[in-house]
């Protein structure tokens, strides 16, 4: 069964002399909500434009079902697009907006008053038919918006940005009805953001975009526990993975050392090729320390640091210790601990993590030990 399924082959997209999409490779299976997520400018939106048939490909061919669409307009496309704006006529209520697409089809008010009917029910619309927009909050007007698209019945559901005019509250409402929405309708969905949290929590597949090219294609767990490469492990996970530059001093089969500034690592290595003297970056993410009675002194799979802290952010539960310390890339180290525990700027502070959790990047920035399956950066 192929309903639902999209597949890019060689996608490419100029404009003039910039090359913007630089020939993606990618399968998204039916029923799959899948997030493209990126820094700003990485190409997200111009290849979801390019699915959605608003923007022609430069080469390449994007084929949705069993139909080649490459070339084929929008509206025959089979697909129904979320934009960051709501886009919602002011002088129509609810019902007409979420309608008025099918009225312009030619459809039967019966048929279009049932569609938006059974839209309603599903996004909890149904007490606010008859208001207009001006009447609603952004949650809600976001909501019409996505059930204008759902009384068309797609293939696929494209999402552009769409919670980012909403504040942070109504962003992770947001979230959660747009994944009860996935659950309950069972359809292909490809999601446009830059805020990783909302990939990390909505997707089913991840595809991480870096500079028009796919970094790594993966399951959010996936990319967080086994990054391909050192822009992905940078990208995946708030706060961002803490980097530390190191020398290869030793390599064996089933271990690297590493010496870095204020510690040797002993890490676990089960592929890649580092030889001794080879320049590498340990990665080590900020929940993964431990620090007082945490931290096990005699633990010969675990290695401590020294620092001095330099900042504190106390968010309730956990806090966030900025640490100063000689080792790291940018001369900071950020760790997350439990809001328990008290700390003060300036004064000293050890902390440990387990070897079995950092993570090891050669000259190039590619993961070393992850399997090849784990970090494949294109979907076959």
């Amino acid at each position: 069964m192929t309903k639902g399924r999209v597949l890019l082959r060689g996608v490419m997209k100029s404009f003039g002399a910039v090359d913007v999409i630089k020939g993606v490779d990618l399968e998204i299976a039916p029923g799959e909500l899948t997030v493209f997520v990126g820094p700003s400018g990485c190409g997200k939106s111009t290849l979801l434009r390019l699915v959605s048939g608003l923007e022609l490909p430069t080469g390449g061919s994007i084929m949705i079902g069993d139909r080649d669409v490459t070339c084929v307009h929008p509206s025959e496309r089979g697909i129904a697009m979320v934009f960051q704006s709501y886009a919602l006529y002011p002088h129509m209520s609810v019902a007409e907006n979420m309608g008025f697409g099918l009225k312009i089809a030619g459809l039967p008010k019966a048929v279009i008053k049932e569609k938006v009917a059974k839209a309603a029910e599903i996004l909890q619309l149904t007490p606010l038919l008859d208001r207009k927009p001006r009447a609603l909050s952004g949650g809600q007007r976001q909501r019409v918006a996505i059930g204008r698209c759902i009384v068309r019945e797609p293939e696929v559901f494209l999402f552009d940005e769409p919670l980012s005019n909403l504040d942070a509250a109504l962003r992770g409402q947001m979230r959660v009805e747009i994944a009860r929405l996935h659950a309950k309708l069972g359809a292909t969905m490809i999601y446009v953001t830059h805020d990783q949290v909302e990939a990390m929590t909505l997707a089913t597949r991840i595809v991480v975009l870096n500079a028009g090219r796919i970094e790594q294609i993966g399951a959010p767990i996936e990319l967080y526990r086994h990054p391909a490469n050192l822009f992905v492990a940078g990208f995946i996970g708030s706060p961002r993975m803490n980097f530390m530059d190191g020398i290869v001093e030793a390599a064996e089969a089933d271990a690297v050392h590493v010496r870095l500034n204020a510690a040797t690592l002993r890490l676990p290595r089960h592929e890649g090729d580092v030889k001794p003297g080879a320049k590498v970056t340990v990665g080590i993410r900020p929940e993964h320390f431990r620090v007082g009675s945490a931290v096990d002194a005699g633990d010969d799979q675990a290695v401590e640091f020294d620092s001095v802290i330099d900042l504190v952010e106390r968010l309730g539960g956990e806090t966030l210790a900025h640490l100063r310390m000689p080792s790291l890339s940018d001369g900071v180290l950020v760790v997350k601990i439990s809001g328990d525990i008290p700390l003060r700027i300036g004064t000293g502070l050890r902390v440990g993590v387990r070897l079995a959790q950092c993570h090891l990047f050669d000259a190039d920035g590619r993961a070393v030990g992850a399997s090849a399956a784990r970090v494949a950066a294109v979907a076959a």
